[in-house]
């Protein structure tokens, strides 16, 4: 695949010029835009109603995404998938069912720079960002697997969202086209440990979904031990820009809240994260943590999450568990991919 004529990242104009490139008639623009994005087709084959040789003419512009292997939970029938990229990169994308629809949570990037301590997604560091069509592909590789609809998209599998700015912006604007999959904005969530600049001016582009901070710890001497973006920007400032980001766009802010055992799950985080959200409006997620092989952290008991939940109640914070999905398989970020190896 040529990274720089990837035609799932490409706009309706963008095509327009590539298929005037080409010499062929500018309606087949259009074409392309409805096989991509209305019928997630990923091979040019299944593109009946194009000529042979403009099929095999696409092969090389096409984003190559080739299904690897998948896990499905016994318990509540999460799907985690492992794709592998042209370049031989493996990526994670998870397929959940919830009573309010289908949700999937794609990855950004081939690794994590952000080195989070709990996290298995930043072993070995941040290999490329993702073009816009390999996120969008992890979606429609899904569907046409499962043959299922995808009704809220989480921005929240390995990678820093907000380090891969352009892309994730692409990727936005692609999927929720009139013209294309036509996915509602409101439905989609990015979730970031908190680049200020970009928090900012994600703010600034009037998209209108919602922020997921992941935060962690309710200060910034804790924060720095589990998370190295503790040490660039602190929890104020952070705070300040998510506040931004509420005011720009009315969109609540929500707060990402991994409990880990004897770390940050005792009363006196609960009461320091009530003080620090206190009239905020903000929405808690306290997430029991996945054990990781390679990391010590482990999940904290039933008992001191209810107990931690209830002491944001009482203080007036809007609070809930996440419900733990795919705890039968490689469910934290970057299991699978580790399990199965990824190029350098």
């Amino acid at each position: 695949m040529n990274k720089d004529r990837d035609l799932t990242s490409m706009y309706m104009e963008e095509l327009t010029e590539y298929v005037k490139e080409k010499g062929w008639p500018a309606f087949r623009a259009k074409q392309l835009f409805q096989w991509l994005h209305q019928k997630h087709v990923t091979n040019s084959d299944n593109m009946t109603n194009l000529s042979k040789p403009m099929r095999e003419a696409l092969k090389e512009d096409m984003c190559q995404v080739k299904y690897v292997t998948h896990q499905t939970s016994k318990l509540d029938g999460t799907s985690k998938f492992l794709v592998e990229m042209h370049d031989g990169q493996m990526i994670e994308t998870v397929f959940m069912k919830y009573h309010h629809g289908n949700s999937i949570c794609i990855s950004s990037q081939a690794g994590c720079a952000m080195g989070c301590k709990f996290c298995a997604s930043t072993i070995g560091g941040c290999i490329r960002n993702l073009t816009a069509g390999e996120m969008l592909c992890q979606i429609y590789t899904v569907m046409n697997i499962l043959d299922e609809d995808i009704s809220n998209v989480v921005v929240m599998g390995t990678g820093e969202p907000l380090q891969n700015y352009d892309e994730l912006i692409r990727f936005i604007k692609l999927i929720t086209d009139s013209e294309g999959y036509n996915l509602s904005i409101r439905n989609i969530t990015v979730s970031s440990c908190g680049i200020v600049p970009n928090i900012k001016r994600l703010a600034d582009e009037g998209l209108g979904i919602t922020f997921a901070l992941s935060l962690h710890a309710p200060t910034d001497e804790k924060r720095k031990t589990i998370m190295p973006i503790a040490e660039k920007y602190s929890i104020e400032e952070t705070l300040k820009a998510t506040d931004y980001y509420f005011q720009k766009t009315g969109r609540r802010i929500t707060v990402e809240y991994s409990l880990m055992g004897g770390i940050n799950d005792s009363k006196t985080d609960a009461e320091q994260l009530s003080e620090l959200l206190s009239g905020r409006g903000y929405h808690v997620n306290l997430i029991p943590v996945n054990s990781v092989d390679e990391r010590d952290f482990v999940k904290s008991s039933n008992d001191v999450i209810e107990e931690f939940k209830k002491i944001l109640e009482k203080n007036r914070i809007n609070v809930t568990i996440r419900r733990g999905m795919g705890r039968d398989i490689d469910a934290a970020c970057g299991q699978l991919r580790r399990k199965y190896g990824t190029a350098n």
